[in-house]
């Protein structure tokens, strides 16, 4: 039987994936911060012994909102996960998937390709993320355990940190407060975080190799985001539109080439950004 062990189980993508891993025929074993410090190697160590996972499915990350892009905690996490994939060798895994990012690839084009945009990351977060992506594969290679490197883009849903885009409007619309924003022209890869999780699965259990981006494929303007969480919550008067300045250097389009993940792993998303954000925004009525 094949046995997945996933941490980050109980993050904002993780929550997602133990159920369609489940459906997928899989002995899931998930683990979150408060199951053990994965930071900690001789913890790493003693959990892979005890789950012997034949799968892999690695999203645990320092992911606090605005902090992670410079945080110290990233080198942390380039050690932590490379321990990791030598304690689930050790243990005779066979393949693993670990969660990537867009910031990876230099940001001057407008569709990013696996195959042909320059790797170049711009901030810490991205140099550790490509730092760990060329040692797993390379330990793959050595160990003989597939290897699979997801690259999300732009993420959204329900149980999100406070303080990115979605969440951050969402939060404010629904508490009757101002929700200042740019003017939003720039154009943004988006993919509820449901449909990332279920590419992620589905990338673990294909024979797909390397890096594959995960998004949607087609880039909307900011604008329209907003303006959709702003209808939905009923708020639009509150949106101030121009009232975050625009940073210096932003791309104005950042987009996945998914040829790799429709032709290859076979997935699409399944859930259109109207009904992704009217579940944001319903889930954040109640949370807020």
């Amino acid at each position: 039987m094949k046995r997945v062990l996933v941490t980050g189980a109980t993050g904002f993508i993780g929550r997602h994936a133990l159920p369609l891993l489940a459906e997928r025929g899989y002995e899931v074993h998930g683990v979150g911060s408060a199951d053990g410090d994965l930071l900690d190697p001789a913890a790493a160590e003693s959990l892979v012994r005890r789950v012997r996972p034949s799968h892999l499915l690695h999203f645990a990350w320092y992911a606090v909102p605005g902090k992670f892009w410079s945080a110290p905690e990233n080198a942390a996490w380039v050690e932590a996960s490379i321990h990791l994939l030598r304690a689930f060798a050790d243990a005779g895994g066979e393949r693993a998937t670990i969660s990537g990012s867009c910031a990876e690839y230099e940001w001057s084009g407008h569709v990013l390709s696996e195959a042909t945009t320059p790797l170049r990351p711009a901030t810490y977060y991205g140099v550790s993320k490509h730092a760990l992506a060329q040692v797993g594969e390379g330990l793959a290679k050595e160990r003989g355990f597939g290897f699979a490197w997801g690259r999300i883009f732009f993420t959204y849903g329900p149980h999100e940190q406070p303080g990115r885009l979605v969440s951050q409007i969402a939060q404010a619309l629904v508490k009757g407060e101002p929700a200042p924003t740019s003017e939003g022209a720039q154009r943004r890869d988006f993919l509820y975080a449901g449909d990332v999780a279920d590419a992620f699965v589905a990338l673990l259990d294909s024979g797909v190799e390397g890096a594959v981006n995960v998004g949607s494929g087609a880039a909307v303007p900011v604008r329209d985001v907003v303006s959709l969480i702003a209808e939905t919550a009923g708020r639009p008067e509150l949106v101030g539109w121009g009232e975050v300045p625009a940073r210096p250097g932003d791309p104005p389009v950042i987009e996945a080439d998914v040829t790799r993940l429709r032709e290859e792993v076979g997935w699409r998303p399944s859930t259109p950004l109207d009904e992704g954000i009217r579940e944001t925004v319903e889930w954040w009525k109640t949370n807020a």
